[in-house]
């Protein structure tokens, strides 16, 4: 299958360097998340590999080709930058006719994804008459025209309703698991969380993070465990004894630094000491990502600690 490649790549606009000298892969098989605070440098990134923006510097290939020499490009990748660029005054399915004609795709498959995004029914509907939600699908359906080996799409569920959150979700990796190279830029770190294996984080244009999901996520916080049980003060005795340091919250749950649930479980079934809840603890994605973007974060409103001592 097709794998995306970034080296190097370089975009000035000016003096202002928009993205710089980033070296990635994209690679089959996996939804990798894209990315990085607003100004970061992702929707750039995204035009330079298809081809929109010439590189100041620096190359990006699909397959080993730049885009602009691929035969049939709806073929080889489907793309979603812009849900408002579609003609209103065209009709959903005469919009993806127009597509497919130009890209020498059937027109049998306009009907399928036309289906498959959820407007089937309002296929013969002019575009200015859809909500924001409605031309996202359409969108994606067009990115899917030519069931393409390369699926990138830029913050693919904004505007869709929660059915659509879900379906946009399940799309991505139904995706995946055919081999296909999935590119996804998000600025939903929860959302992103439940569908992305791998990230590439970028900020101010350089390359952060390339890493998968799980291992970015352990290199942003230290193991905690909490847990509950019956025998508080027969518990903390023993894991004081074993070296550990437990401490009780005002809920009565104790929480237990630098360990994972399966050592802590397993002194509590050695001693005999029952549990009523065992639960691995770690960083969200959210927090992860805003610990290391803080300082790469070009537009940001102070908190409110701050606006306090401001005021």
């Amino acid at each position: 299958m097709t794998s995306i490649d970034v080296h190097e790549l370089t975009k000035d606009y000016g003096p202002t360097r928009a993205v710089d000298h980033l070296t990635f892969s994209v690679r089959p098989g996996r939804v990798t998340g894209f990315l990085g605070p607003n100004g970061a440098g992702k929707s750039t990134t995204m035009r330079l590999v298809l081809g929109l923006d010439r590189a100041t510097g620096g190359s990006a290939t699909i397959g080993g080709q730049p885009y602009a020499s691929l035969g049939n490009p709806l073929r080889r990748v489907g793309a979603l930058l812009d849900a408002q660029a579609a003609h209103g005054s065209r009709t959903a399915r005469n919009h993806l006719l127009a597509l497919a004609a130009s890209n020498g795709i059937a027109g049998s498959r306009v009907e399928k994804v036309l289906e498959e995004a959820g407007l089937g029914t309002v296929g013969g509907k002019r575009i200015k008459t859809f909500s924001l939600g409605m031309r996202q699908r359409l969108g994606i359906a067009a990115a899917l025209l030519g069931d393409p080996e390369v699926v990138m799409l830029d913050e693919p569920s904004n505007g869709l309703d929660p059915e659509g959150i879900i379906w946009i979700r399940e799309l991505m990796r139904r995706l995946a698991r055919e081999g296909r190279t999935v590119l996804v830029s998000s600025h939903l770190m929860n959302e992103t969380s439940s569908f992305a294996d791998h990230l590439v984080v970028l900020g101010r244009g350089r390359l952060l993070v390339d890493l998968p999901m799980q291992e970015f996520l352990d290199s942003r916080s230290r193991p905690r465990v909490r847990l509950r049980t019956t025998e508080s003060t027969r518990l903390r005795d023993v894991l004081i004894r074993k070296g550990y340091e437990p401490e009780q919250g005002d809920d009565g749950r104790w929480t237990v630094e630098g360990v994972k649930a399966e050592e802590i479980g397993a002194v509590a079934a050695f001693e005999g000491i029952p549990i009523l809840e065992l639960i691995d603890e770690q960083a969200t994605l959210e927090q992860a990502y805003l610990d290391l973007t803080a300082a790469e974060t070009e537009f940001a409103a102070p908190t409110s600690s701050t606006a306090r001592q401001e005021v």
